[in-house]
């Protein structure tokens, strides 16, 4: 951990109030959401239970937490209402964590928990619990004599996961390092019935990031064995032409229900790739790329562009339409590459670099001439914009590799050495 970083005492987040960007209270902390991992690894904060005006208690991510400062903690203003409901995976700090007898390292002593701190990791948005303040002595009526002091996770036991447990905590820890796709060939080859367990202990991003690499079959088994409130938080949590093409696989009842269950945002969102069809551009491309308007500057596009859970494709260029900002956009000017960014001054305006020399795709263009397009001008993705000049959304070039490779690819693994001997 980086000097410097912020740290907190989760006693003195309980009953802090939490605000929206405008400045509106959204409601209260009344827990920390946490999960365990295998030895000595300190717990990863998932995110906090909120009490909102009418007493629900709702889970807040911490991916929309934007700031936790002096008696307050800010989000990024979308908030998720259903009620909060825990997972096997997970542990409440303050319900579950305080007060337990743990021991230390050094010396097997046994003490109690009084408070756990959690720091933020430089340079990411995720947070963890590094410190735990505990006092020596034996609880009881006379357990405030006892003496305190704070120490690293890693110095008591009684906390973390054992190596020999069973269930999916162990499954998931010896997982946690495994990207996405990684993630995905693992579970592929795990039995049904575990693979349905391991993903229900996932939480909604990770599981999100695994179903988009998981072959067809094995996403609509998974998303059929939730239940229809979390399978539609998940469908939000996909990017939304990969949520469009597991939907697709569904019968008509069960996307209306599942479309009807998702915020309208999202829905709209998915609706609108639905209704192209699956092998054009409408139908491959994401309605979230990066846009700017016309007064915009390098800086603020530079900005946009090291969000970190953008993909190096949509990250690779902006697109700058007039308002509104949202697909389907005002009229589309045309694009800026990453690489022209980064040779102009921060305050130039973004109009003034535009490339219009490509034209954009319209949204029945089909896949071999989308892949001629791409292949041509050495793309990573495209612009589709329809009769109207409003842009809609980018293709990448990854989504068309999905639908250029052997439907079985997924289930097939990489293998470096394999890779490095041209097999």
């Amino acid at each position: 951990m980086a000097s410097g970083a912020p740290r907190v005492f989760v006693s003195h987040l309980a009953g802090t109030a939490v605000f929206d960007p405008t400045g509106d209270q959204v409601g209260r902390v009344r827990d920390l959401v946490a999960m365990l991992r295998v030895g000595r690894k300190p717990p990863r904060l998932l995110g906090l239970v909120v009490e909102v005006v009418s007493r629900r208690r709702i889970f807040l991510p911490m991916a929309r937490v934007t700031g936790i400062e002096s008696g307050q903690v800010i989000t990024t203003g979308v908030v998720n209402m259903r009620r909060f409901e825990q997972r096997p995976t997970e542990r409440l700090i303050l319900g579950e964590l305080l007060d337990r007898r743990v021991n230390l390292v050094d010396g097997d002593e046994e003490v109690t928990v009084l408070d756990v701190a959690i720091v933020q990791l430089p340079a990411r948005r995720d947070w963890e619990i590094d410190k735990v303040f505990v006092r020596k002595g034996k609880s009881g009526a006379l357990r405030r004599r006892g003496e305190t002091l704070t120490v690293e996770w890693s110095a008591v036991t009684g906390f973390s996961l054992e190596e020999h447990g069973q269930g999916a905590e162990s499954l998931l820890a010896t997982f946690e390092q495994l990207r996405p796709a990684d993630l995905a060939n693992a579970l592929h080859h795990l039995t049904p019935k575990r693979r349905v367990e391991v993903a229900a202990a996932l939480d909604d991003d990770r599981l999100a990031d695994v179903l988009e690499e998981l072959p067809d079959d094995d996403q609509v088994e998974i998303l059929g064995k939730l239940k229809e409130e979390r399978a539609a938080d998940v469908l939000e949590a996909m990017d939304p032409d990969d949520a469009a093409d597991l939907l697709s696989g569904l019968p008509e009842g069960d996307k209306e229900r599942l479309l009807e269950l998702m915020r309208p945002d999202d829905a709209a969102d998915v609706r609108r790739l639905l209704s192209y069809e699956g092998r054009t551009a409408g139908g491959l491309m994401t309605t979230e790329p990066i846009v700017l308007r016309p007064d915009a500057t390098v800086a603020d596009a530079l900005a946009r562009v090291r969000q970190q859970d953008l993909s190096p494709a949509l990250a690779a260029q902006v697109y700058v339409c007039r308002p509104p900002d949202e697909t389907p956009t005002g009229k589309y000017l045309g694009m800026v590459h990453f690489q022209r960014l980064l040779r102009d001054p921060p305050f130039t305006l973004v109009s003034s670099l535009i490339d219009t020399d490509l034209p954009p795709l319209a949204p029945n263009t089909p896949l071999p001439a989308l892949t001629s397009y791409l292949a041509a001008y050495n793309m990573v993705a495209a612009p589709v914009v329809d009769k109207s000049g409003s842009l809609l959304g980018a293709v990448t070039v990854d989504d068309v590799l999905d639908h250029l490779l052997p439907e079985d690819w997924r289930e097939t693994e990489f293998h470096e050495g394999e890779a490095d001997r041209g097999e």
